[in-house]
């Protein structure tokens, strides 16, 4: 028999759980890695437009289910980017991701991989290099998220990153 705490407590135990390295970058601006169906209520008040895959491999199809309920434009990015799952990221791939999340009308957004680590961590990491963050506070951020994972390479393709190529729009972000 159910008694009446029982069933209070039943329907006021949704539990908003963020996604695995979830972190909010700039505002209506967030990373993480991929969710699964427990994230789902979290990212939904969210209130989400867009979302920036960058691994090579689909999501699952619930997430895809997810992404097509809730008419969220989605951008597969790096499909081709690689053949070896360790491979940094592209050039052409970190400009397109930033093309995307420089547009306000994208907004509230999130970017994400299968970990939200390395990719995520690449394109975040150029990003604040466009907003002009000393390179030291730019790699304890991608360390943060990397955890014991760091991989040299990305930080390097940060540095190196030349901000010159990246179209800023006219109707900017805020933030940038």
């Amino acid at each position: 028999m159910i008694t009446h705490n029982d069933n209070h407590k039943s329907m006021s135990s949704q539990h908003f759980i963020p996604p695995l390295n979830y972190g909010m970058i700039e505002e209506d601006l967030y990373r993480s890695g991929q969710p699964n169906e427990l994230n789902f209520p979290f990212l939904e008040k969210l209130g989400l437009k867009t979302v920036v895959w960058l691994a090579p491999e689909e999501p699952n199809q619930r997430f895809l289910n997810f992404i097509d309920d809730q008419d969220i434009q989605w951008h597969h990015l790096g499909v081709m980017s690689s053949v070896n799952a360790l491979d940094p990221i592209t050039e052409e791939v970190v400009l397109e991701a930033l093309e995307i999340i420089l547009n306000p009308r994208n907004h509230p957004m999130t970017v994400m991989c299968n970990l939200g680590r390395h990719r995520t961590g690449t394109i975040v990491g150029c990003l604040r290099k466009l907003q002009k963050w000393n390179l030291t506070s730019i790699f304890e951020e991608y360390r943060r998220y990397a955890g014991p994972k760091v991989r040299v390479l990305n930080e390097q393709f940060i540095e190196l990153f030349d901000t010159d190529l990246v179209r800023v729009p006219v109707n900017r972000p805020k933030w940038l």
